[in-house]
């Protein structure tokens, strides 16, 4: 083998190739009738090529022939929440319709196969100032409901911004009515199968949807609701009605996101109970981990100890993991009577669309089931060989009182055809995951074989506070954001380098929003064992996220932090803006200039900050870009940046072939 420098190694997996022909897979749906075997299946795809847009894919079981189905330019995105989900919906008995949001005005719009999109929704008052998402449609095709968020102006105040449930004729464009409207926050609206009872979501601040979430139902008749789960201590996610009246949905209730059964007039059951979660954190809206087989079977998703699987539970309450190699897993819906249809990947292939079909559990060996891929993922073109698979490890950390505690993570290795020279150990990338209620995936991303092909090891931290280990460990990084997360990532980075897979003095820390206030955390103090850290996007001033930022987020700070502004002197503690006079690590600082999630001014203060006490900094401002990156150019030139501020930091040299832009570093 060659002999190569660890950070140095040429590698296939280029910035290019990170985004040629990438696509981000979101919602998948059978287009067809029910009880019927499916006559085709939509789902969404997130175009980095095409400035991010969100384009509708329909894929003819016929033949198996695929076409778009927005018109060119179209983008089926919802900004509810801004962070959107539940952009477009199917009828079952309207084969060939769909209904969007279009990304531009935030008007809902109907698309008919072979006619232009109509409008159903009147133009607001101001610019996107009515936006909708998260929609069903009745049973006889008639009339919709959905969430409406209504924003008076461009500039209305958090407080003031209103959501509620409306109703739509689903044909032509209408007056919205609105249905219901109270509950600072409404998700999941839906109809009965006899169309005359509609379920909801609902939750208050300052709670998120996944704290204390309740489940209403009202005879739309009557106009009487009728309390069915939820309430403080319980989160309830994901209701769907049933041919026979009854509705099942997902509820932590037990300390997991299980999976329950409700009929009028009778006692909530169980229907999957498990030490691992089916639900995932509400941050998109329209998301689907189970679904009912005609033949009264549930497939569903859980995840346990950050991976994924399928399982079924049979007729006889029996629960059997199915045989796929999948790990990561969303949008389950039922295809037919026997099958579902999902967005799945796993450590060596990117998420693709599937279809599953269960064996009879009087067939065939327990577990088994059929797969067919119905959109595969890229071929990239790499060697089995060559591809980092993650590694789960646990490792010991602190708790907010420092009081001893596991914490867990995925560890990905370098993994290419080089050797390193001898007496050499890998540099390592810690990845501080978004939310922070949220999880590390174990799928294969690109974007990390990008860093593990080069000689870098990566560890992808489940910090406390995420998602997927129950809700006592969701619940640890309750007042203690700050706190928890950097411990855990603190932990995680030492445990490596004391068991000597990674060099102790080349260890560098990068997240995003949620996970770029971590990554400013753990810079700021001043026992860091980091030598670099990148921060996309991230918060740097706790204060003035909480006085400015989007409704859905203004009061996620008191329970991760404290109420606001009652607990004001530990929003200034925490804040690593506050603690700028310890930062001696580099820094390079990644933003979008049209980020309302996490506003360009909490890089810049950060940046400013370290420019005047003279730490290196680097700083990349995008244009055009919102929470996160879309656009195929910048998501290249944000890589391809790193990379080269590591290498300056680090010292080691870039593979020239790539012709990898320099960064400029300031102070350095």
């Amino acid at each position: 083998m060659t002999i190569s420098g660890y950070g140095s190694w040429p590698t296939p997996v280029t910035s290019e190739l990170v985004v040629t022909a990438a696509v981000r897979l979101g919602d998948v749906r059978p287009d067809g009738a029910p009880g019927t075997e499916g006559t085709g299946v939509i789902w969404a795809e997130g175009r980095a090529a095409e400035g991010g847009r969100i384009q509708l894919v329909r894929r003819a079981d016929s033949g198996g022939t695929r076409a778009d189905l927005l018109p060119e330019g179209a983008n089926a995105r919802t900004a509810v929440h801004e962070y959107g989900g539940g952009a477009w919906w199917l009828h079952p008995g309207s084969p060939g319709v769909v209904w969007y949001v279009e990304w531009a005005d935030q008007r809902l719009y109907r698309l008919e196969s072979g006619a232009d999109p109509v409008a159903l929704t009147p133009e607001p008052e101001a610019p996107r100032g009515d936006r909708y998402a998260d929609g069903d449609v009745a049973p006889d095709g008639s009339w919709l409901v959905a969430v409406r968020e209504h924003h008076a102006s461009e500039h209305t105040p958090a407080a003031d911004v209103v959501n509620e449930i409306v109703r739509l004729d689903a044909r032509a464009p209408s007056t919205p009515e609105v249905l219901v409207t109270g509950p600072d926050f409404v998700a999941a609206p839906r109809i009965s199968p006899d169309g005359t009872t509609l379920a909801w979501l609902s939750w208050n601040h300052p709670s998120m949807p996944w704290d204390d979430v309740e489940l209403t139902v009202r005879d739309l008749e009557s106009g009487v609701d009728t309390h069915v789960a939820g309430g403080p201590g319980e989160s309830v996610t994901e209701p769907q009605w049933h041919p026979d009246g009854s509705l099942t949905f997902v509820s932590d209730r037990t300390g997991w996101w299980n999976l329950y059964r409700w009929m009028p007039g009778a006692d909530i059951e169980g229907l999957v109970l498990l030490d691992a979660e089916i639900g995932v954190p509400g941050w998109a809206l329209g998301g689907s981990r189970y679904a009912l087989l005609d033949d009264g079977r549930v497939v569903f998703a859980r995840s346990s100890h950050g991976f994924d699987a399928l399982a079924v539970r049979e007729l006889n309450g029996s629960i059997t993991k199915l045989d796929t190699p999948f790990t990561t897993i969303g949008s389950v819906r039922a295809d037919g009577p026997h099958a579902v249809v999902c967005v799945a990947g796993s450590p060596t292939a990117e998420p693709g669309v599937h279809r599953v079909v269960p064996a009879p559990a009087t067939a065939g060996e327990p577990g088994a089931a059929g797969v067919q891929t119905l959109r595969a993922p890229r071929d990239l073109g790499l060697h089995p060989e060559t591809i980092a698979v993650p590694e789960p490890i646990q490792f010991l950390s602190s708790d907010a009182a420092g009081s001893p505690r596991t914490g867990y993570a995925l560890y990905y290795p370098p993994t290419g055809v080089y050797d390193p020279p001898a007496g050499e150990l890998p540099p390592l990338l810690v990845v501080i995951h978004g939310g922070p209620t949220g999880s590390a995936t174990p799928v294969l991303s690109v974007g990390v074989q990008y860093w593990t092909s080069r000689g870098f090891g990566v560890v992808d931290v489940d910090y406390g506070g995420s998602t997927g280990y129950g809700r006592a460990y969701r619940d640890q990084l309750k007042g203690a954001w700050g706190i928890v997360d950097v411990a855990d990532c603190l932990a995680a980075a030492r445990t490596l380098a004391d068991t000597g897979r990674v060099d102790p003095a080349r260890l560098a820390i990068r997240g995003g929003s949620a996970g770029g206030f971590t990554t400013l955390a753990a810079l700021a103090r001043e026992d860091t064992p980091f030598s670099a850290g990148a921060d996309h996007f991230g918060v740097a001033d706790l204060e003035a996220l909480a006085r400015d930022t989007h409704k859905f987020e203004s009061r996620y700070l008191d329970g991760l932090v404290g109420p606001y502004p009652a607990e004001r002197d530990v929003y200034v503690e925490r804040s690593p803006i506050t603690h700028v006079g310890t930062f001696s690590t580099p820094l390079i600082v990644l933003q979008g200039d049209e980020d309302a999630i996490v506003p360009p001014n909490q890089s810049e203060m950060i940046v400013d900050a370290l420019r005047s006490r003279g730490v290196p900094v680097a700083y990349l401002l995008f244009e055009g870009e919102q929470h996160g990156f879309r656009k195929a150019e910048n998501i290249r030139r944000a890589l391809d940046a790193e990379l080269a501020f590591y290498g300056r930091v680090f010292g080691f040299e870039l593979p020239a072939d790539e012709g990898i832009a320099p960064v400029e570093i300031e102070n350095l």
